[in-house]
């Protein structure tokens, strides 16, 4: 579904309310030329007590966290850009959503030092279902492992979520779709397993859950943690920090996707390796089921997960 297609007509700009065409900005932005900019991505669920933001407070966290290496001093307070994007979600009356923050530096000038450049801070948000196809969540993709290596935490901050550093991912995903697969799975320079374009990775073998690490220069994902949290709960020993090899990918029991877009999305394939029996595993399926009962409130647990708009 393009932008033009949706029923959303507003964007909060700068402290103000625009109409959704008009939030614009200037071809010599910097952020533009250079990719100075810091974003989050948040969703909000449909549930019997009105939308809820999901962990709304530690994704606002890391969004003036991730500023910190660059300089970009958020101008808005949490408080303020609370109220905006709950009143975004009112306005347009929406039951769920996602939610795009976004800072970056402006236009003044294009010298690599963006110190005179204005920080702009924009947030939309608009209705999005699965991001890897609703089929995705039960039948499972088809990954690949992609050509390109994941950048290490001593070129560009990988716990920060840097608007230029996701061409990265966006290379990946291209060549991935190019080929005929659903999504790919980057290497980090030493060619351990770091994380998918957008998404943090889960192994599953002998019943224990594994998942790499900050060492291994991924971004520290809130639904990774959220899921971490309810596998443990669920009684699941996870091991936090692990070193996967590319080849320990190909004999896993099960793999999965975690992510605020993908949510908990099975792979079913790696470079045409089926995994396990090539479904979703039990393993996948009773932490997807707990984590979606979760999200939908069906559960009264980890209520302090949730922000009612």
């Amino acid at each position: 579904m393009g932008f033009d297609e949706m029923d959303v007509d507003l964007i909060w700009q700068d402290g103000e309310f625009v109409d959704w065409e008009d939030a614009q900005v200037h071809v010599l932005t910097h952020g533009l030329h250079y990719g100075t900019g810091v974003f989050e991505g948040v969703r909000c669920y449909d549930t019997e007590n009105g939308p809820a933001i999901f962990r709304w407070e530690e994704h606002l966290e890391r969004f003036y966290q991730s500023g910190k290496p660059y300089d970009i001093e958020i101008p808005f307070d949490r408080k303020e850009l609370t109220e905006a994007t709950e009143e975004l979600i009112r306005r347009q009356d929406l039951e769920s959503c996602y939610i795009r923050p976004v800072a970056f530096y402006g236009y003044d000038m294009l010298g690599l030092n963006p110190e005179e450049c204005p920080v702009e801070v924009a947030i939309a948000v608009w209705p999005w279902g699965a991001y890897l196809g609703e089929e995705a969540l039960e039948e499972g993709v088809d990954v690949a492992v992609s050509s390109w290596r994941k950048y290490a935490s001593s070129q560009i901050p990988t716990n920060s979520k840097t608007t230029g550093a996701y061409v990265n991912s966006v290379l990946g995903s291209l060549e991935a779709k190019g080929n005929g697969y659903t999504e790919a799975i980057f290497l980090n320079k030493e060619g351990n397993v770091a994380e998918g374009p957008g998404e943090n990775i889960f192994l599953v073998r002998d019943g224990e859950i594994y998942t790499p690490g900050l060492a291994e220069s991924i971004l520290e994902g809130i639904t990774r943690d959220s899921v971490i949290t309810v596998a443990e709960d669920l009684g699941y020993t996870v091991h936090d920090g692990a070193t996967i090899s590319r080849s320990e990918l190909y004999t896993a029991d099960e793999l999965f996707f975690t992510g605020t877009a993908a949510e908990v999305t099975p792979i079913r394939s790696v470079d045409d390796n089926e995994i396990g029996a090539g479904t979703k595993g039990p393993v996948t399926d009773e932490i997807q089921e707990r984590f979606f009962d979760v999200i939908n409130r069906r559960t009264d647990d980890y209520e302090d997960w949730f922000r009612y708009v």
